[in-house]
């Protein structure tokens, strides 16, 4: 109980840097808008933005569900391709070659210029906005496994084929065991990357989405709602994040006892 009481106070000690951060920025916001800095209705104060977030709330968990079913759908793909590219590449140099360029080059194409044409070619549905996700994600997955495959023990990898381990044991309890944890930091940043692209996407095209809301109330000059959907997209963003952080947790249990051993 002691142990768990000084984690959580090491953890505290560590976050009150940032939250001391927060809170200026929002005094000063407040102070802003409040002394007629900035007009209101270009910058809505805190307090504003907090109250068109509880009224819209409702609304917005209804539009957060079409989102959040696009990105986990679009992350979903972006993890199959991601894995698929990179276990090839990593078992062949000569597709690494072939494809590392190709995957770089991707990621320099503007997202917003991307989905247009997916519009155009698939329509207003699902189909665009989850292969928008899935461009946006796989990136950081398939960099990480790259990585993860990389850092295995060369000779714990020899002395199983020294044993007659075959190549798909090898990646089972070796190769793949060893990805984890970096596939795990890929999967974090994507995760955030899901919500993003599947938002970016929605305003190209839609009937619901928090992109379709936000398109909406922008035209209507409705900033408060327009900074409270903002919000409401980072807090989802982060609990995102943090069900990664969980899952981690659970596929890897050797890491807390590692941890463990080292303190």
């Amino acid at each position: 109980m002691k142990k768990s009481q000084n984690t959580i106070n090491k953890k505290i000690f560590h976050m009150w840097p940032a939250l001391a951060a927060i809170a200026v920025l929002l005094a000063l916001w407040q102070t802003a808008g409040s002394a007629g800095w900035v007009p209101n209705f270009m910058l809505p104060t805190p307090a504003a933005v907090i109250k068109a977030l509880i009224s819209d709330f409702p609304l917005l968990m209804t539009h957060a569900g079409v989102t959040l079913k696009e990105a986990f759908y679009g992350l979903l793909v972006g993890i199959a391709v991601a894995f698929v590219i990179a276990t090839l590449m990593d078992r062949y140099e000569i597709v690494y070659r072939a494809l590392y360029p190709i995957i770089v080059i991707t990621q320099t194409i503007p997202t917003i210029a991307i989905a247009p044409l997916l519009v155009l070619w698939m329509g207003f549905e699902e189909a665009p906005k989850v292969t928008l996700v899935a461009l946006t994600t796989f990136f950081p997955i398939t960099i990480g496994l790259l990585d993860g495959y990389g850092s295995v023990d060369k000779e714990a990898e020899s002395l199983m084929l020294s044993m007659g381990a075959n190549r798909l044991q090898i990646f089972r309890h070796l190769r793949f065991p060893a990805s984890l944890s970096h596939f795990f930091s890929g999967l974090r940043v994507s995760a955030s990357y899901a919500v993003v692209g599947a938002v970016v996407s929605e305003w190209l095209g839609g009937f619901e989405g928090l992109g379709v809301y936000m398109t909406r109330v922008r035209k209507a000059y409705a900033f408060d709602k327009m900074f409270a959907v903002i919000v409401f997209i980072t807090l989802v963003s982060l609990l995102l994040m943090a069900a990664v952080a969980l899952l981690r947790r659970a596929s890897m249990p050797w890491e807390k006892y590692e941890k463990t051993q080292r303190h």
